[in-house]
């Protein structure tokens, strides 16, 4: 056999005078990365390779290690296979399906006689440490189909008979099978070098699961886990998981009464009295930078002849995610998008290159159709509206645009301390529109543009809208979770589909260029994320509740209304709380409430006419004037500061304990 060659990510070559596998390579380079060799991905691809795989003449490859991002994923996938092997030692009559990889985790579907429980957990995890104590090696093996189909029938495991039979009619001859010991089972990998390399795992839920989602077939058991290569790993994980359920949007707008749902409008949220605070906050800052960077607001109708989603491309490509009904003996339809709708309002008059940029921004409600499985909270609704705007612009002015974009989202994002977020370029999708020369020039504009700013950025292929690529903008919240808020999506095809158009400076036709653009994306789904990233405690001048008012005695209820006038005429969204109750209840009721400020007052506050204030951190602060905390109250409030001035005060420890037990 001629030499064979591969590339090394720094293009130098390692030749073999075989076909090597991925762990080949890796201990020709050295014994400590051969070690820690995971897995290996080909050519370019995101996608994990097994270790063992036969690699051909002139592959580039990327080693897979115990040190990668994605090493997680390969010990996850081993780590459901330690999970089967172990529930089958300790209960044979257990039939195994399948076991994949999952964000953060993994989970194995079980058929079984018996109802998992938790209470099983313990004794799963137990014979899972002594599987991974034992080392096994895995070993892959390549297996004719009728083989495959004999051996999994003697041992009664029908579900791999069934996958099994799937891939023969799909005409594969052979298929994978990995030995763990002596426990095996179906799979296509990749799977680390042996058992040992699963450092540290845990059982975290179980839930019942049709086979593959049908609710006619039977009845399985799904056991959720997780797997890291550290244990360190594993504890940070396992209290990220507490945190989320305390921050859990959905358990914190039922607390602070946000918005509820009812089943007369799944997936439709309804917004309370404070929870529409919170929503028109949100819009009067998005108000305000729209002034601050020459956004026209507009209002557009909801329902459309089916004619313009036919025009805009719609219906082809995204009729599933759309409501129809006939108005007139007409088909009609709730529009899932702004952007048709403004591309109607562009055409309605005649534009001078000199008018552009146009920017059009619309807090329209727009609906889409989500699978009822698919909804959750605020973060999945099937109705809600957009901080959205489409720019109108010419192709030499993408560049500025790109800059006043991130430019505002930089301004906003750190007004609500949300400083942490990565830049995605999203390529040319497989279901799209338009010529290719377009798409190219599209992608060839954003990346210019990000390189220009020196803006890092990472590509992400194939993840275009079906319109245009895209800038998708990946907030990390505090729990370092990434959630997908902001875009800005550049899109030479709609212009085209309604013929917009605009008079150069030639004196000529010209055809504008499109921009997509939202800074907080969809507002349900942003306050669900901005909840869960503050864990409910929203800045001043976002929450609901700015103040509360709390008497010590009913003696001094005259000089808490006056307070109460005084802050209802400075427009300070306040309450009084004149329940007969321990002032420590009601200051632990301002707490669980998330309330920023408790003015507490008794009868020497009343009678010299000053506050004593209690933030939501616990600081106090004693004897201010009724001028100096409306001073500082409104400019917490009218300056949107993310944490008020007060919490920034040191206070005395002893200051603080008079306060906790409400001796003020």
């Amino acid at each position: 056999m001629n030499s064979i060659s591969i590339i090394l990510p720094d293009n130098s070559v390692k030749s073999f005078d075989h076909e090597p596998t991925a762990l080949e390579v890796a201990e020709s380079i050295g014994s400590r990365l051969a070690k820690e060799t995971l897995g290996v991905k080909i050519n370019g691809s995101k996608e994990i390779q097994d270790l063992r795989l036969k690699l051909k003449d002139k592959t580039k490859i990327e080693l897979v290690t115990t040190r990668s991002p994605e090493a997680n994923e390969v010990i996850r996938h081993s780590a459901a296979h330690i999970m089967a092997q172990a529930v089958q030692r300790n209960w044979p009559e257990v039939k195994v399906t399948i076991g994949p990889v999952i964000e953060n985790g993994f989970y194995y579907d079980f058929d079984s006689p018996f109802t998992f429980t938790e209470e099983h957990f313990a004794k799963i995890e137990s014979e899972m440490q002594k599987i991974v104590s034992a080392g096994y090696p895995l070993v892959r093996r390549d297996v004719a189909i009728a083989d495959a189909i004999q051996t999994f029938e003697k041992m009664g495991e029908r579900f791999k008979v069934e996958l099994i039979k799937d891939l023969a009619a799909k005409g594969e001859k052979t298929v994978s099978i990995y030995d763990q010991g002596d426990w095996f089972d179906l799979c296509r990998g990749p799977h680390v070098q042996n058992t040992s390399q699963v450092k540290a795992f845990k059982l975290l839920s179980v839930a019942g699961a049709y086979w593959r989602g049908d609710e006619k077939n039977p009845m399985l058991q799904r056991v959720y886990a997780t797997a890291f290569g550290d244990k360190k790993e594993l504890e940070l994980h396992l209290h990220n998981l507490e945190e989320a359920k305390k921050r859990d949007h959905r358990k914190l707008g039922k607390e602070l009464g946000l918005f509820m749902f009812h089943e007369f409008a799944p997936g439709m949220p309804f917004f309370t009295g404070k929870g529409s605070v919170i929503y028109n906050q949100l819009q009067a800052l998005m108000r305000d930078m729209y002034r601050e960077y020459d956004y026209q607001e507009v209002i557009t109708p909801q329902i459309f002849d089916t004619q313009l989603f036919v025009q805009s491309g719609h219906i082809a490509n995204y009729k599933e995610n759309m409501y129809f009904s006939k108005v007139d003996e007409k088909d009609v339809g709730s529009k899932p998008m702004n952007c048709p709708s403004h591309c109607l309002m562009f055409a309605n008059e005649k534009h001078s290159y000199r008018e552009l940029p146009i920017r059009m921004a619309d807090f329209g409600r727009l609906h889409r159709y989500e699978k009822s499985g698919a909804m959750h909270g605020l973060t999945r609704v099937r109705t809600f509206c957009q901080d959205d705007a489409h720019i109108f612009c010419r192709m030499d002015q993408l560049q500025a645009e790109i800059v006043k974009f991130m430019d505002m989202l930089n301004k906003v994002y750190k007004l609500l301390g949300m400083d942490n977020y990565k830049i995605y370029l999203s390529t040319r999708p497989e279901n799209r529109i338009g010529s290719e020369e377009l798409w190219d020039q599209a992608e060839g504009a954003l990346a210019n543009g990000l390189k220009e700013l020196n803006l890092p950025y990472t590509i992400n292929p194939g993840d275009g809208a079906f319109y245009g690529p895209k800038l998708d903008i990946m907030f990390v919240d505090a729990l370092n979770r990434p959630w997908q808020l902001g875009t800005l999506q550049c899109d030479p095809n709609l212009p085209n589909n309604f013929d917009l158009k605009y008079t150069g400076e030639d004196n000529k036709e010209h055809r504008p260029l499109m921009l997509h653009r939202a800074v907080l994306g969809s507002l349900e789904r942003f306050i669900g994320v901005y909840l869960e990233h503050c864990a409910g405690h929203l800045p001043p001048w976002l929450a609901p509740v700015q103040v509360t008012v709390l008497n010590v005695t009913d003696r001094v209820n005259g000089f808490c209304d006056e307070l109460m006038d005084l802050m209802k005429a400075n427009n300070i969204r306040a309450e009084f709380d004149r329940r007969n109750e321990k002032l420590n209840f009601k200051i632990r009721e301002a707490q669980m409430q998330k309330i920023p400020y408790m003015v507490i007052v008794g009868d020497k506050e009343a009678e010299q006419k000053m506050v004593s204030i209690r933030t939501r951190d616990g600081q106090t602060h004693q004897n201010l004037t009724v001028d100096q905390f409306m001073k500082i109250l409104k400019s917490d409030i009218e300056n949107r500061k993310l944490v008020s001035e007060l919490q920034k005060v040191t206070v005395p420890a002893e200051s603080k304990v008079e306060s906790a037990n409400g001796d003020l």
